[in-house]
């Protein structure tokens, strides 16, 4: 029986799940975004996923233990996405690729300060918040800081300079 995978490679192995052009966005969305409802993920990405995409990336995720899926128990027709602790692991590889963006490609300001903030917070910031993400998505106690809270503050502060600027 032939194996279902290309190699044995750890690179090969990791693209073969995040290497399509969607699943790391749907993960950032999760992660970055706290959007944990198909409806959300659909239409507050910036990148414009369509529903029959999004819903292909979101059962993948989910089988290949990434996120799972609950039903919500405050609207009996939505589900629940949430993160694993497989998926939390990224934190470090997101802040590398967002560090990597902003030295070598035209980002947006808005967009790039959540990876300003992670590359100057280091090792320190990113463990900080994957225990944020473990509290919100897997039920972990809640940390003392909230590195979510000072990005999306951050992310915040950039969009109101940017407000402010268009009506001077």
């Amino acid at each position: 029986m032939k194996d279902e995978h290309r190699s044995g490679c750890p690179i090969n192995l990791t693209l073969e799940i995040l290497g399509d052009r969607w699943s790391l966005i749907v993960i950032r969305d999760m992660m970055f975004g706290n959007r944990r409802h198909f409806r959300e993920l659909l239409t507050r990405s910036e990148e414009g996923i369509a529903s029959n995409i999004l819903a292909d990336r979101l059962k993948r995720l989910t089988e290949k233990g990434l996120i799972t899926r609950a039903d919500d128990p405050s609207h009996k027709q939505k589900a629940l996405y949430s993160l694993t602790d497989m998926a939390i692991a990224l934190v470090p590889l997101f802040a590398h690729m967002g560090a990597w963006g902003r030295r070598h490609l035209p980002v947006s300001e808005e967009l790039s300060i959540r990876a300003e903030l992670l590359e100057a917070g280091g090792p320190e910031m990113w463990s900080d918040f994957m225990d944020e993400l473990r509290a919100i998505h897997c039920g972990a106690a809640p940390p003392e800081r909230s590195v979510f809270a000072e990005l999306q503050s951050a992310y915040e502060a950039v969009l109101a300079k940017k407000a402010a600027m268009l009506l001077a």
